[in-house]
């Protein structure tokens, strides 16, 4: 071989060698500044971190309300009055079993006040659900549910339903207690929710909502009238289950009832409305909901004082304690008077004065109303 062909063999392995070593030292600077990490995988998780660092939208607190009261309804049975959810896309509806008891058939109204018949499918005797499907709302997307959802004492929430025939209401409040359990003849409630959200007579069966998921946690279903500010849910996942059973397999036959009257009725046979809405106007003063309060009275009283000097009225007061209510029957409606506590912010300092109130209450347009009302210092 002559000595020019060895010069370029060998010139030809240098250039290989060099080629190679700084494939090699190049790779190995990578590596270290990689932090030792194949270069490969650094690449791939890179990818995987960009696209998994899209933020999911959060909704605000006027978009979930939106959203829940277009799936919440206002259900009627004979004289009964509740509210009621979708909760799956077969247009079924979650109530409680007191609002539709007696009825098969009863009127469901939706925010847009559209009206639909909806067949009751399923209800309990023991526990307060039932199940009640309008066909027609199979178009709407459910209501999310928080089946695994851990509740704590503070979570806030929302709480959708017609009180009293106040259609598309909202009230605020925090789950201010766990595990409450007692009996309203013939249900048994058990391990309930105990919300500051105010639940009176047409809020039943209405959505307990997470204020910043908008999943649903509960089902509102007793209230402590006497006791402003503290309601009762049924938590989602205990009756979940028992809705399934019978949304796929729906009752042949329904277990008698006593006409589902929501309202009540006291010993002697007079019903109770006037006093669930004396109560029900102070609960809306206790969690700031003027709007609810003032929306409560009679045309003649909101005739003589604007919103803005309601309001203004009670921006000072703080909690108001009830005592007893009681009724006095009248040709055009009733008398309820009441002795309340109101804590009251002056310049001196915050004092608690006592007060005995009437009000008058009657129908008005079909709706009740508190037309009048007086009081004297205690």
């Amino acid at each position: 071989m002559s000595k020019g062909i060895w010069i370029s063999a060998l010139a030809s392995l240098i250039i290989l060698g060099l080629g190679g070593g700084g494939t090699y030292f190049i790779h190995r600077t990578a590596e270290n500044e990689l932090g030792g990490a194949p270069l490969l995988a650094v690449q791939t998780a890179a990818k995987t971190t960009t696209a998994a660092a899209v933020p999911k939208e959060k909704k605000t607190r006027k978009e979930i309300i939106e959203n829940s009261q277009k799936r919440v309804v206002t259900i009627e049975s004979g004289d009964g009055l509740g509210s009621g959810f979708l909760y799956n896309d077969q247009g079924d509806l979650l109530t409680n079993a007191h609002v539709v008891t007696g009825s098969q058939q009863v009127t469901v109204r939706t925010l847009n006040h559209e009206e639909y018949k909806g067949t009751v499918i399923g209800i309990g005797t023991d526990t307060d659900v039932a199940v009640v499907r309008v066909p027609e709302l199979k178009k709407l997307a459910p209501l999310p549910v928080a089946e695994g959802y851990k509740a704590e004492v503070g979570d806030e929430i929302l709480a959708l339903g017609s009180p009293l025939g106040l259609e598309n209401t909202v009230t605020t409040g925090i789950i201010s207690g766990l595990g409450r359990s007692f009996d309203i003849d013939p249900y048994t409630y058990s391990n309930l929710y105990q919300i500051s959200a105010p639940i009176t007579h047409g809020n039943s069966g209405g959505p307990l909502v997470n204020a910043e998921t908008g999943e649903v946690l509960g089902i509102n279903s007793a209230a402590v009238s006497e006791e402003p500010g503290i309601g009762f849910s049924i938590p989602i996942s205990s009756i979940l289950q028992q809705a399934r059973e019978w949304s796929k397999t729906p009752m042949t036959e329904l277990p008698a009832g006593d006409g589902g009257d929501e309202y009540g009725t006291d010993s002697d046979g007079t019903v109770a409305d006037e006093r669930d809405i004396v109560a029900f106007f102070y609960q809306s003063l206790n969690n700031g909901d003027y709007v609810t309060a003032y929306s409560l009275l009679g045309s003649e009283w909101q005739s003589g004082i604007s919103y803005e000097d309601f309001r203004a009225g009670y921006l000072n007061t703080g909690d108001i304690t009830l005592g007893s209510l009681t009724l006095e029957e009248q040709d055009d409606g009733a008398l309820v008077s009441v002795d309340i506590t109101a804590e009251e912010r002056r310049k001196s300092g915050t004092v608690y004065q006592g007060y005995r109130m009437s009000y008058s209450v009657g129908y008005e347009n079909g709706e009740l109303k508190i037309l009048h009302g007086k009081g004297k210092k205690l």
